[in-house]
């Protein structure tokens, strides 16, 4: 399997990044070891292996979702830096405009 150079440009574009002709090169031979080995992988004969979640024997006990006494608001709010009314106020991270 090979990994073209215009196919790590489309991939590093969609995930904006900027690399130099070297890193395109490196991240190439890469992703075509990464490729190889999942090809490898691909051709194990799992027919007869039943899935499992944990490489060990797990009792899993889990209690009924059941609701369970409400946190009085005062009280969840008592170490907020920073609040408006009933709700935590956090800063903004992502302007919606670019005036922002």
């Amino acid at each position: 399997m090979r990994i073209s150079f215009a196919e790590v440009r489309a991939t590093a574009a969609l995930a904006r990044l900027a690399l130099t002709d070297d890193e395109v090169a490196r991240m190439a031979r890469e992703l075509d070891a990464i490729l190889g080995y999942m090809e490898g992988l691909a051709a194990v004969d799992v027919s007869g292996v039943s899935p499992m979640t944990s490489a060990v024997a797990v009792d899993c006990r889990l209690r009924p979702d059941a609701p369970g006494p409400e946190l009085d608001p005062e009280v969840a709010l008592g170490a907020a830096p920073r609040r408006q009314g009933p709700f935590f106020e956090v800063p903004r991270v992502i302007a919606h405009d670019k005036g922002a």
